[in-house]
């Protein structure tokens, strides 16, 4: 079982992610591109990344947004692995403008 850190410990580490509210323990952002083939293109190489880590967001897209929920179902909150997709997606997001 993956360790539990928390939203708050997360987003310590973390710019422009948010609490999700309510009773989870799970962090949001929302991610805006130029158009639907960036959007595409930022899903494609997360899916990949996310794939490789057994490590699977929860997530919607229409055209040029796409809308990310990160939490550890197994762990029943946010964990180390939570952080480090969401930290590969802001990189991968400012790559691609």
């Amino acid at each position: 079982m993956t360790l539990k850190i928390g939203a708050d410990a997360a987003l310590k580490a973390l710019r422009g992610w948010t609490r999700m509210e309510g009773e989870r323990d799970a962090i949001q952002k929302s991610y805006r591109f130029a158009d639907f083939k960036s959007a595409f293109a930022f899903m494609s190489a997360t899916a990949l990344k996310a794939e490789q880590m057994d490590h699977h967001p929860e997530w919607f897209n229409v055209y040029n947004k796409v809308d990310v929920i990160l939490t550890t179902h197994d762990a029943d909150g946010v964990t180390q692995k939570d952080l480090e997709l969401a930290g590969f997606m802001d990189q991968l997001a400012s790559r691609l403008g």
